[in-house]
């Protein structure tokens, strides 16, 4: 990324059926690229209501193939408005092998790769382990035409190891499509401290690599088929530099574009003052393979 982009974050409801769902993100994917837009982040399923809040084996029929369907139609977009687009997708790979893969297109309509979720959740309200199996493509950066993008999603954004190995692989930017928010039952202090922690773990991702960050989340409530409370989904995506400064922000239920110019020169500039990745001790790190150092 040795140019300046322009990169756009969509904060959107996604609780108003697919084919609204999907209309609603072309459009502001048309408004961003009038705006000049290199690049448009969705946030996490973005075609669907959060169905993870329960285990029902009819939504897996909300699963599609990749290529298939919605790729069609966001590569077309994609070509027609001259953007690079980052989508998730609920991907049916084989009977019984589904993942949570982001796909990556390109300016000309190409899809120029995609991301399976590595990190699987398991939470009450959060029942991905029965929806998505662990990805299989690695930690590995995506070229398109305005640089390698380090595309990970949502629980993936808690770890330092992805953010890391992304950059490592060379990734000039990290992107985090994220659906994320609240238990309604939860205090107002509780749910602070949830949020802001989602936001400092991923501003130190961006220092710690010296590379901006755009998280994207969805926002809204989604109500549980059964008696659970449902999410309110709590917003706030962003855009950060690579010291970690906010350059772009929302609330959590504003529906909005995020702008932010991002400059290849400038995450050198900061790799040069702060240079990390030079003062690692690869040679005292073997221990992070292990799950707990008894």
């Amino acid at each position: 990324m040795k140019k300046t982009i322009i990169a756009c974050a969509v904060q959107q409801p996604c609780n108003r059926g697919r084919e609204t769902n999907l209309a609603y993100s072309i459009s502001q994917i048309e408004t961003a690229a009038r705006q000049n837009a290199d690049l448009v982040v969705l946030p996490e399923l973005h075609l669907d209501h959060y169905f993870c809040q329960s285990e029902d084996t009819a939504c897996f029929d909300l699963a599609q193939p990749i290529p298939g369907p919605t790729c069609e139609t966001l590569a077309g977009v994609a070509k027609a408005n001259q953007v690079v687009i980052v989508s998730t997708i609920f991907e049916k790979r084989a009977p019984g092998l589904y993942h949570n893969t982001a796909v990556v297109f390109d300016k000309d309509g190409s899809i120029a790769g995609t991301f399976r979720k590595m990190h699987i959740p398991d939470d009450p309200g959060f029942y991905e382990k029965f929806y998505f199996t662990p990805g299989d493509l690695g930690f590995t950066p995506i070229q398109t035409s305005i640089g390698k993008l380090g595309v990970l999603i949502c629980w993936d954004q808690w770890y330092p190891e992805a953010a890391r190995l992304m950059a490592l692989a060379g990734a000039e930017l990290l992107i985090y499509p994220t659906a994320i928010g609240w238990n309604p039952d939860d205090d107002d202090a509780e749910k602070q401290r949830q949020c802001d922690a989602w936001i400092t773990v991923q501003r130190a991702h961006a220092v710690a690599n010296g590379i901006p960050v755009i998280s994207c989340n969805r926002i809204g409530f989604e109500a549980a088929p059964d008696q659970a409370p449902g999410i309110q989904f709590w917003g706030n995506s962003f855009i950060a530099g690579p010291q970690g400064e906010i350059l772009s922000s929302a609330d959590d239920n504003q529906d909005v574009l995020l702008f932010a110019e991002l400059d290849g020169q400038r995450s050198e500039d900061v790799r040069r003052i702060w240079p990390f990745l030079r003062d690692r001790r690869i040679d005292e790190y073997a221990d992070l393979k292990r799950r707990f150092i008894d």
